[in-house]
């Protein structure tokens, strides 16, 4: 089933409008066909990046009005450079321009060649006395490739309870997963959900891929044992309580089979936190903090702002007095100056929990881990948290980011985020974006970007009109890679796209020429241009992370089982009878299995010859991994204890527990990470990992 196409076409002037300002007329749900994106939607699209389409007159004017801007521009407003090489924009400017570079450095040049990376100020003069600036973006040609191959983990954090959480995975857990894994297993690195700070509930959306902001983590993730001035409150009996409290939470979920109560987590742990916040800090301490708010600057003035603000207001901005919802206005001073002890503790527990990120990625590397943390970058924001709040002029107003009508979904898809507008990242010199992969590359060893491929265009739905009324904006895709590039080589970081799905052409290329790493997943890796069998392993890309299953996906051990299915069924998200579902799956998960035995990589466990057994299925997935080329090969380690449930199951919204999920072995019993790290079944199959299976 398709999406039908739409029934009121662009004109020619509004396309060519459209195309001025980076706006698709059109989009291709397959690769043999096209259909042609609305009038109304396109028109929608240009009103929210500042240009009036609405009538054939102002349609006019607004073609006029840019082509007479591009005509006369002599720059962009950022260009690129690559390794030190001139831009290549420079080669359309007059014969005889003088140049001046001030430089990130503070150097004064007028050659483009041979510049240090960074983020400098060019100035152009032609002869007749015309003059340009544009920012300057240089970064190294590609990013290094990782360094060997390696192995790790994928995890939610917060399924990852252990004997010390407060109810759900914290960061002190995944530090001591990360120094268990790369002492004892030799992972080289820990793979997490994103740990974005969250919108404030109750109820608080668990997803962590729509949070209030991606420039901050949150504190819920916080140990607050491990928080030195745990040691110094002025009522330790009431942090005793509340450690008695969480103890009961933790056992609810690990015992009771409760779901993961984010929220109750999060009000144990606010008042533990609101008791460190009254002892002083002591002088190094206190040096420290002032560091870090120096470091980070309005950003951070504007989020525990917004934090502040919304204890009194509630969580969406919109809804705010009328003042306060622009962070530059006098009445947001005047509340700001009000609440100062809110907008300090906010700040506070930001710092605390880069502290503990950035000591999660030491142990790592302490562990011998070559990469370690690799964290997750969401792909936007909630539209009323604390980004969109404190960064309205470079989000599109009446704007969400889904994904167009395709083969698999033919109503398409609206997140439910407001994207970015590219005019304004590029007058910006992409400031938004370099701020916030400096601030997680703080503490990552690696990133993975969710849809990687928003870094060149973005399906905009507008408001009220459902995602088959929407259609592509293009950004600069060089420049956000150049951007990329930069802040990852100077954090000495390594980069993992998410380009799963509908990608277009040139984009894994593009990526794979900067030295970002794509993410290949088992059971989609077939040869689709030719006969659509598995793709044997040595045809496989080595320029990724290859892994068995995601966490969108469901565990291998449901797939070998066709339990996935069974799920589905039971929740009313088949389109197909039963029966044909069922036998599809088996279908496909009987291919694989052939492969794999006649590969020899299909081998009995425990020196048993029974080839047939769910663990042995399981090993022999990720031999097959290890045959491929890829660099990194990750192990979801739900699948380390035959995991039957997926964390999230696309599609649904109340109808299952998507995000609050603890990890638990075959039969649904939560495991904790002290279980983990005796479990026999996890060491067999981290053994092949290792190289040290049958």
């Amino acid at each position: 089933m398709t999406a039908p196409r739409p029934a009121d076409p662009p004109s020619e002037d509004l396309s060519r409008l459209a195309v001025l300002h980076g706006v698709a007329t059109s989009y291709s749900p397959s690769p043999d066909r096209s259909v042609a994106a609305s009038a109304t939607a396109v028109t929608l699209t240009l009103a929210a990046l500042g240009v009036d389409a609405s009538t054939p007159g102002a349609i006019r004017a607004a073609l006029a009005a840019r082509e007479g801007e591009l005509g006369d521009r002599l720059l962009p407003p950022t260009v690129v450079g690559w390794g030190g090489s001139p831009p290549a924009a420079l080669a359309a400017l007059p014969e005889g321009t003088r140049l001046r570079i001030d430089t990130e450095q503070g150097e004064s040049r007028t050659a483009a060649d041979g510049l240090p990376p960074g983020v400098h100020e060019l100035t152009a003069t032609t002869p007749d006395g015309r003059t340009a600036t544009a920012h300057l973006i240089v970064a190294p040609p590609r990013l290094p490739a990782p360094p060997g191959r390696s192995h790790g983990l994928l995890v939610q954090l917060y399924s990852l309870l252990s004997r010390r959480s407060w109810g759900m995975g914290d960061l002190g857990d995944l530090a001591e997963l990360a120094g268990w894994a790369g002492r004892s297993l030799g992972a080289g690195f820990i793979q997490v959900n994103p740990l974005h700070a969250a919108v404030p509930g109750p109820p608080t959306d668990p997803s962590p891929y729509r949070p209030s902001s991606r420039r901050f983590p949150d504190p819920v993730h916080l140990r607050v044992e491990d928080v030195p001035e745990a040691a110094y409150v002025q009522e330790p009996e009431r942090l005793r309580a509340l450690l008695e409290r969480s103890g009961r939470l933790r056992e609810a979920v690990l015992r009771q089979g409760a779901l993961i109560d984010r929220d109750a987590v999060w009000e144990l742990k606010r008042e533990a936190l609101e008791l460190l916040a009254e002892v002083p800090l002591g002088p190094g301490r206190r040096a420290a903090y002032c560091d870090f708010l120096a470091g980070q600057g309005r950003a951070l003035e504007d989020h525990a702002t917004w934090c502040a603000l919304a204890e009194v207001h509630g969580s969406d901005w919109h809804r705010w007095p009328t003042g306060l919802r622009d962070p530059r206005s006098a009445e947001t001073t005047q509340a700001r100056n009000g609440l100062m002890d809110r907008v300090d503790f906010w700040s506070r527990l930001a710092w605390l929990t880069d502290t503990q990120l950035t000591a999660a990625q030491r142990a790592g590397r302490e562990a011998g881990m070559p990469v370690g943390i690799v964290h997750d970058l969401a792909v936007g924001v909630h539209p009323g948290g604390a980004d969109a709040w404190a960064q309205q002029e470079y989000f599109a107003a009446g704007m969400s980011v889904g994904a167009p009508p395709d083969a698999f979904n033919a109503r398409g898809q609206d997140w439910g985020l407001p994207p970015w507008r590219p005019d304004r990242l590029a007058a910006s010199g992409y400031a938004p974006f370099r701020e916030l992969l400096r601030a997680l590359f703080r503490y990552a060893g690696a990133l993975r970007i969710d849809h990687v491929m928003g870094l060149f265009r973005l399906w905009w739905v507008p408001q009220g009109h459902p995602p088959t009324e929407g259609t592509y904006v293009r950004y600069d895709a060089e420049a956000m890679l150049a951007v990329l590039v930069l802040e990852a080589s100077r954090a000495g970081a390594l980069v993992i796209g998410e380009d799963l799905g509908t990608v277009e052409p040139g984009v894994r290329e593009t990526l794979r020429e900067r030295g970002v790493l794509g993410t290949s997943v088992l059971w989609f890796e077939r040869d689709w241009e030719g006969d659509g069998h598995p793709l044997p392993p040595e045809s496989w890309r080595a320029d990724c992370l290859a892994t068995a299953t995601t966490h969108d996906l469901p565990s291998t051990a449901a797939r070998l089982t066709g339990e996935h299915v069974e799920l589905r069924d039971s929740l009313g998200l088949l389109t197909r009878p039963l029966e044909e579902e069922r036998a599809e799956a088996a279908a496909d998960a009987g291919e694989w299995l052939s492969l794999l035995s006649r590969l020899g990589l299909l081998q009995g466990t425990g020196g048993g010859g029974d080839t047939s057994s769910e663990e042995a299925q399981i090993q022999a997935v990720h031999r097959f991994l290890l045959r491929t080329p890829a660099r990194m090969v990750g192990v979801w380690l739900p699948d380390g204890v035959g995991d039957r449930r997926p964390q999230n199951l696309p599609g649904t919204w109340d109808q299952y527990p998507n995000w609050r999920l603890p990890i638990a072995d075959a039969q649904g019993r939560p495991v904790t990470l002290e279980d983990l790290a005796a479990s026999p079944r996890l060491h067999a199959l981290m053994e092949v990992l290792r190289g040290g299976g049958p």
